[in-house]
């Protein structure tokens, strides 16, 4: 369809309902929850302006993926340049052999192990294991070839058996001392609700993000996030990590004391400058590494 036809409302609220599934390919592909949302955030601004601008948008879910695909590379591009390790010669004739034990091992795997698969690789298991999406949907998504796609796809499975079969030794992460300071003092004061203490710890020029909600800039805008957290009471903050970045876990003592969000804090010294709160984008946690510290 055309843009005059698909307007910018539609196309918000297409995004709004497509962010989740956008977030689980880009995360994926990213290897880190986090770095997903930035992904995804920088695709959705392509998106808008590209449609702003007078793009033509035949199949909107299938171009929204594709900038989101093109936003992953760009992201993965500035931290390395992978090879594919088979020729699309060697794979013309490999049939599709999608199966569910595929789709499990897939969907189970842990962000940081698609990392080990090549950038093909990763994008074919992920759209087509892990989303659902056909080969035909995939090359359209990525650009590759039929034959390319096969390879990635055969490759990429292969490589996530022999993953899942080795043994999981990554150690625990630790926190430097300072950070650990630093941040079970501004938990404690949050918990006790001390939230004048809080706000004396930020930054005159704090810059603040309620991820899929809000941005606020500079000491006087960012104090109403402290009082929307007052008003409520679904909430209690704990220390831990969130793909191995040290990181405050929003916990839902209304609900077992689940995580429903985290949030993260940029220091500068022992003022506040940046704060990203995840409260309201539940789908980072869906496939977050979530590890809570000690008291």
């Amino acid at each position: 369809m055309s843009t005059a036809k698909f307007d910018r409302a539609a196309l918000e609220a297409m995004l709004v309902g497509l962010r989740p599934k956008l977030h689980r390919y880009a995360a994926r592909m990213a290897g880190s929850t986090i770095e997903g949302e930035d992904i995804v955030q920088e695709a959705v601004v392509k998106a808008l302006a590209a449609h702003d601008g007078g793009t033509t948008v035949e199949r909107p879910e299938q171009w929204l993926f594709r900038i989101a695909h093109n936003a992953a590379q760009d992201h993965l591009r500035r931290r390395q340049r992978e090879r594919s390790r088979m020729t699309e010669a060697d794979m013309t004739g490999i049939e599709d052999l999608s199966a569910s034990a595929e789709a499990r091992l897939a969907t189970a795997t842990s962000l940081r192990s698609f990392m080990q698969l090549t950038l093909a690789q990763r994008s074919a298991v992920i759209l087509v294991d892990v989303l659902g999406l056909t080969l035909f949907e995939t090359c359209a998504v990525t650009g590759a070839t039929l034959a390319a796609t096969k390879a990635a796809l055969h490759r990429g499975r292969a490589e996530l058996k022999a993953l899942a079969a080795a043994p999981d030794d990554m150690p625990v992460p630790k926190l430097d001392p300072q950070d650990e300071r630093r941040l079970r003092h501004y938990i404690d004061l949050f918990n006790a609700r001390d939230f004048d203490a809080v706000r004396a710890l930020i930054a005159e020029d704090i810059e603040l993000e309620v991820v899929n909600r809000t941005r606020l800039s500079g000491k006087k805008e960012a104090s109403t996030y402290f009082g929307n957290y007052d008003r409520v009471s679904d909430w209690a903050l704990s220390l831990g990590f969130v793909d191995r970045l040290p990181a405050i876990l929003i916990r839902n003592p209304q609900a077992g004391n689940a995580v429903r969000g985290f949030i993260l804090i940029d220091w500068r010294d022992d003022e506040v400058v940046r704060i990203r709160d995840f409260r309201y984008a539940a789908y980072c946690i869906a496939d977050a590494d979530i590890r809570f510290v000690a008291e």
